[in-house]
């Protein structure tokens, strides 16, 4: 039987994206039993695909690996215990690694590939998963949000920064988002985050009690780490959550649980995929959620553009040196 060749990307050293990449023609994967194939159409660029290329992600696959966490694609073929009714379907989900998705074909496993319903984009349903399930979990799950709520993004201008501010602002929460440049901070105002905070512009913890309403956060969803933690820590209201979903700015901060005991707020980290082994019900829910939310215009991921295959290099390269805002998403 003759085997399909396909392009793929693939880490081939770890380092910066653009060094530690390589566009490759290798012979199409075939499902193991339980996975699916899947002819990619679109996958999202995301800062966790600049950490596996750095090695820094909490899975480390062995080298080479294709890299790329956030796919939709149409199901070729399935693997032994995979759902035979699934062929020709459109799914969204994260690919089995080492075949990740930025290549044309990649695999899923057929617990975790979730059908996308008509109606929404393969770009829009490839930024719908990962990030927003991202956010979704983080404020519903781990922060326990509630209408009314202050909500702090560290980093609103960033794909899961963006979805964590509008899936606030659907529940009913007052967003304050925290950017790194007047740029950025125009870009969420054009979009409808009603409060943004230029981090350039000095004495953060200043500003976010100035525009808080209630003079600090409920809720501080923080991906940033370094300084930007360390400020939560200051501006957290009694019994606020702060949710740790990442460290962006390259610092693991330390926490001080003393502090955390003097003034009565909880730190809380997220792991979304550990909800597969664990809950995999809340996931299922969380993204039915999202798709309705999406549907009713309630969200709408910010695409900031979509590329080549050819391209991935270079916009996750763009991604690490923090030259993005909103999402770059590969199309095919």
């Amino acid at each position: 039987m003759t085997v399909a060749a396909m392009r793929s990307w693939h880490v081939w050293q770890h380092g910066e994206p653009r060094a530690a990449l390589l566009l490759r023609e290798t012979q199409e994967p075939e499902p193991a039993p339980g996975q699916l194939r899947i002819r990619v159409t679109a996958t999202s660029c995301n800062f966790a695909d600049v950490l596996l290329c750095r090695g820094k992600y909490q899975d480390k696959p062995d080298l080479p690996f294709t890299p790329g966490l956030e796919t939709c694609g149409i199901v070729e073929s399935v693997g032994d215990a995979a759902q035979a009714g699934l062929v020709g379907v459109r799914v969204v989900g994260q690919p089995v690694l080492p075949h990740g998705g930025f290549a044309d074909v990649t695999v899923m496993d057929s617990a975790t590939a979730l059908t996308v319903p008509p109606g929404i984009p393969d770009a829009t349903a490839a930024t719908l998963h990962l990030t927003y399930l991202s956010a979704w979990l983080g404020l519903h799950r781990r922060g326990a949000m509630e209408a009314g709520d202050v909500v702090v993004i560290t980093a609103a201008a960033g794909g899961v920064g963006f979805a964590a501010a509008q899936i606030a602002m659907a529940a009913g929460a007052t967003v304050i988002g925290i950017v790194s440049s007047p740029e950025k901070k125009a870009l969420l105002e054009a979009h409808g985050v009603p409060v943004v905070i230029d981090r350039s512009g000095g004495n953060v913890l200043a500003q976010v009690r100035a525009a808080s309403p209630n003079g600090g956060a409920d809720i501080v969803f923080e991906s940033v780490g370094g300084d930007a933690y360390r400020e939560a820590t200051k501006y957290i209201n009694f019994e606020g959550r702060i949710v740790v979903v990442g460290f962006a700015g390259g610092t693991v901060p330390q926490p001080y649980l003393n502090h955390a005991l003097i003034k009565n707020y909880t730190l809380t980290g997220l792991h979304w995929g550990l909800y597969w082994k664990y809950r995999p019900d809340i996931v299922r829910d969380a993204q039915s959620d999202i798709f309705e939310l999406f549907r009713r215009k309630k969200i709408s991921p910010l695409i900031s553009r979509t590329i080549a295959l050819d391209d991935v290099a270079d916009a996750l390269q763009n991604l690490a040196d923090g030259r993005t805002h909103g999402k770059s998403v590969m199309t095919l």
